[in-house]
């Protein structure tokens, strides 16, 4: 019996050491393989594969984007958002557009060679506000990305057109029955339309998913992953789900760190050149959050550059870190901590290299 149970477990290992063999020459994975993956106990194998594909395809400089909140409104009811519509508890701010482009020019002067403009789906900021804002950043010559949500084509047209060079939009999970029953008022088709949409106005497109949502199965995130795959998406950003108290959600003390890192890793196996970001998320989790994920196939931070008096209200999940720290002290330390690893910062915009 003991014989037996032995050549089954080298059998498993054989398998994961196969699959990640092709994966590694191929850039190419069935359903049933990313499932064998999400499903191993053999992290460290995974995570030295995907970091090793990180450092052949991207090299080891990190590419930091400063990230700029400038609202906290928003439309939507999303269940799991601390921001969403009908959270009374949630103190309301929003930048006006001169403050948001001096936000940018201080992370510009801070060396910063990516701006990333996200807020709630707001809709006091017209696309006339939104393209003055863009067109007066690019004036500080840096690449500006876009994270606000759903528009028309017409205004995603026009973000382009005044100088947005990317436009991150999670698509958070591709079932449909779990997207809808989370995003009320929303739906899964509109949101992979807009994505479309953003890849064929010339757009970098970012996306990523949530891993850890209620009623997410292993299953669901494999098809995620293909679904990246087929786009194909310039950024993933992958986090794990942190539990709001004042959402709807039930709650759950779980901790998907583990998780969201094997799914980041699969995805660098997958498309070795795209950009994926250590997420702040991550650094909720675990201590060293950022840095192990820059370890396992990472190769982008986004450090916060938004007023310190502004952070504690972005609370799209509790507990973030760095609400008390200033841009200036996020800029350096989060260099300091890329140099403990043998990394470096990136001197360029990190465009991603199949559009560079």
């Amino acid at each position: 019996m003991k014989i037996r149970i032995f050549d089954r477990i080298c059998a498993m290992t054989s398998g994961i050491y196969s699959i990640l063999d092709k994966v590694i020459k191929l850039h190419s994975l069935n359903e049933d393989d990313i499932l064998r993956l999400l499903k191993t106990e053999e992290n460290n194998n995974l995570f030295s594969a995907a970091d090793k594909v990180r450092k052949e395809h991207v090299g080891d400089e990190v590419h930091l984007r400063a990230l700029i909140e400038f609202s906290n409104y928003c439309k939507q009811n999303c269940l799991y958002c601390g921001l969403r519509r009908d959270n009374p508890k949630i103190t309301r701010y929003r930048l006006e557009p001169q403050e948001i482009i001096n936000l940018a020019k201080k992370a510009a002067d801070y060396g910063y060679k990516t701006i990333v403009l996200q807020s709630g789906e707001d809709l006091y900021y017209t696309v006339d506000k939104i393209s003055k804002i863009i067109s007066e950043i690019k004036n500080f010559d840096v690449a500006v990305a876009l994270s606000i949500g759903e528009k028309s084509f017409e205004e995603y047209k026009a973000y382009r057109r005044a100088g947005t060079d990317r436009y991150l939009l999670r698509i958070e999970t591709t079932d449909e029955a779990l997207y809808n029953k989370l995003n009320p008022s929303m739906s899964l088709q509109n949101r992979m339309i807009c994505l479309e949409n953003i890849k064929k106005l010339g757009y970098e497109v970012g996306s990523g998913i949530m891993v850890g949502l209620p009623g997410q199965t292993l299953e669901s995130i494999a098809k995620d992953i293909l679904y990246f795959k087929s786009i194909p998406v310039d950024m993933a950003g992958i986090g794990p789900f942190i539990y709001h108290p004042d959402t709807p959600i039930k709650k759950t003390e779980e901790n998907f760190f583990e998780l969201a890192l094997k799914v980041m890793a699969i995805l660098r196996l997958l498309m070795p050149d795209i950009n994926i970001p250590a997420t702040t998320a991550m650094e909720t989790l675990n201590l060293n959050g950022r840095l192990i994920a820059l370890q396992c196939g990472a190769n982008v931070v986004m450090p916060n550059a938004t007023e310190t008096a502004y952070r504690k209200h972005y609370e799209i999940y509790p507990g973030k870190i760095c609400i008390g720290d200033s841009p200036k002290h996020c800029r350096f330390c989060i260099e300091n901590k890329i140099k403990s690893i043998n990394r470096c910062v990136g001197e360029n915009r990190g465009y991603h290299r199949s559009n560079s």
